[in-house]
């Protein structure tokens, strides 16, 4: 049986082909080839360019002073040329007795417009776009500063009905203007032979239970309004694999399948478990005892993650316990491709952080104040009363800044209303159950931060995060209710040895938009509700609060996380009006 011929109806300046692939064995038939393309890379700010082609099958890629005349890179190709040549005719001639005819020396020049380019211009000068590099028979177009990717990945993983995000960056261009065509294995013949069919033409792709077995690949082409540079070609690593079925987040996606209008902002807050946590001997072994092994993988949890994310279309998403490669590697790719950039915060002498995502079709971001509580609490005069007092206790103290506890503050302004600004404040506050008045010290340091970065400028607070504190604490009766006295029971949280005893006062009238939940948190050992969205009421109202996982659906494998949900925690999502 042969196999069909599948065409790419791509079109670009050079070519268009045909493509069928054998098993271990590729085969590309190209048709209507008009001009090979030089691709030259000069940029204003660097010393050297870049001029990269393909001459007799081997690829060149030459790095150049942008000062140095052309005349010099011409005879430089000339030159290897001669001297390939002059190799391969010494190998005919050892293995036969009849001498190769003499070959001229190549004549290599560069036109531009049809005349021909003096080769005492510099290279910066000498190498534009729509010039035409001549090379013995051969022609090349140049292309100067074509659209490129830098960087262009599948993940590792693939599931049936998650989305495949690929990774990419790009240079001289905009990923909106990218074209994107996907294609997966037909299914297995009797032959050996195998075609790719042609599966969806968008930036994400999400693969069915029909697809399973097969695997993927995604030919991206970078663009820039227009104007089109090297297509890329990427294949799955491995096969579609069967994703869990239905996941704990699938119901609630059911309230936020459009996004919110200029109106209203819809808003995350979640702790989606950091890897080098999940991957500890005590996690698997203590903490998450329940959980299969492959649950806990990195790329698995990573699927679950980015179709939670992306289903909610939110315009705000505050994130903690973010690997730094999980930020730049898998969630910023995912997340780009749904129309949201991300800022990330990591904390000191550790592996993972805090992010924040803001859609940037809605917002612009004005500008970043994060800090780390205990700097500030030491270095800033404006807690100098809160570190007077905290000082009274040195075991305390020393607790206080032992901690690298993180306050991510992200000034966005609102693009259809600009004099809307918003203030999204993230943090995850210390974790030890008997540490509430460590947690009321880093409160209090992040308000009072937050409150001397928004006299600068005037707006409007949402504050989000894994606060580890319950509705009954001190912690959430000083957000709610604006003050805590200062015998309030948090402050002896861990003995008389760590006591102090002060007045704490909440800079901000807040309200906790989801409310209290019974638990935003359901372990083997534990279930509460640590997790908050604050916002001030007199600018924003609440719309809808998107209802948790129903309590079957969170116990269904005993606890979290599972096989169809990703962290320990829940998120929180709610739509928020302006007033």
């Amino acid at each position: 049986m042969t196999c069909p011929v599948l065409m790419l109806r791509h079109t670009f300046l050079s070519r268009s082909f045909y493509l069928c692939v054998r098993r271990n064995n590729t085969v590309v038939r190209r048709f209507s080839e008009r001009m090979e393309r030089a691709v030259v890379r000069c940029v204003p700010c660097e010393s050297k360019l870049t001029i990269s082609f393909t001459l007799d099958g081997s690829h060149k890629h030459m790095l150049r002073d942008q000062t140095e005349e052309l005349g010099k890179v011409l005879a430089r190709i000339s030159n290897g040329i001669i001297k390939a040549r002059t190799k391969r005719k010494k190998s005919n001639a050892s293995k036969s007795s009849e001498a190769d005819p003499d070959v001229s020396d190549p004549v290599v020049r560069l036109y531009f417009n049809g005349d021909f380019v003096a080769e005492d211009s510099t290279n910066s000068e000498a190498w534009q776009d729509g010039a035409v590099l001549h090379v013995g028979e051969a022609k090349y177009h140049v292309e100067r500063n074509p659209p490129t990717f830098t960087t262009a990945e599948l993940p590792a993983s693939v599931l049936s009905g998650f989305p495949v995000c690929p990774k990419l960056e790009i240079e001289f261009g905009d990923l909106k203007d990218c074209m994107f065509t996907w294609y997966k294995e037909s299914p297995p013949r009797e032959s050996e032979e195998v075609c790719w069919v042609e599966a969806g033409s968008e930036r994400v792709f999400t693969p069915s239970n029909l697809d399973i077995g097969l695997q993927l690949k995604l030919k991206c082409t970078p663009g820039s309004e227009g104007r089109y540079g090297q297509a890329k070609e990427l294949v799955s690593s491995g096969a579609v694999e069967a994703g869990p079925g239905v996941c704990t987040f699938d119901n609630r996606h059911m309230y936020t399948r459009k996004v919110t209008d200029a109106s209203t902002v819809r808003v995350v807050s979640y702790n989606i478990l950091a890897d080098i946590y999940a991957q500890t001997e005590l996690s698997k072994t203590v903490l998450y005892p329940y959980c299969a092994p492959y649950a806990l993988g990195l790329d698995y949890r990573q699927s679950l993650i980015k179709k939670e994310l992306s289903g909610y279309n939110a315009d705000i998403v505050c994130l903690q316990e973010v690997d730094k490669g999980v930020f730049s590697d898998s969630l910023s790719p995912a997340l780009d491709a749904f129309d949201m950039d991300g800022v990330f915060r990591i904390k000191e002498k550790q592996h993972e952080g805090l992010a924040t995502f803001y859609r940037r079709s809605k917002f612009r971001l004005l500008g970043r104040h994060d800090v780390m509580l205990r700097e500030a609490l030491i270095t800033d005069a404006a807690h100098g009363a809160l570190l007077e007092k905290v000082s009274t206790n040195p075991t305390l103290k020393e607790k206080v800044v032992q901690r690298s506890t993180t306050l991510q503050v992200t000034v966005l302004q609102s693009l259809s209303d600009p004099p809307k600004i918003v203030y999204v404040g993230n943090t995850h506050l210390y974790w030890h159950p008997k540490g509430s008045n460590v947690r009321l010290i880093q409160m209090a340091v992040a308000l009072q931060h937050l409150k001397k970065v928004m006299e600068k400028q005037p707006g409007t607070l949402i504050f989000c995060g894994d606060f580890n504190s319950t509705p009954s604490s001190g912690l959430f009766q000083l957000l709610s209710q604006g003050s805590l006295p200062e015998n309030h029971s948090d402050w002896a949280s861990n003995g008389p040895e760590e006591l102090i005893q002060m007045e704490l006062l909440c800079p901000f009238q807040l309200s906790s938009a989801c409310g209290e939940p019974a638990y935003t948190n359901y372990v083997g050992g534990f279930h509460g509700c640590l997790d908050y969205i604050f916002m001030e009421p007199q600018a924003l109202q609440v719309e809808q609060v998107i209802p948790l996982p129903s309590h079957q659906e969170v116990t269904t494998y005993q606890a979290l996380p599972s096989v169809s949900h990703p962290s320990d925690h829940i998120a929180l999502v709610c739509d928020l009006k302006w007033k």
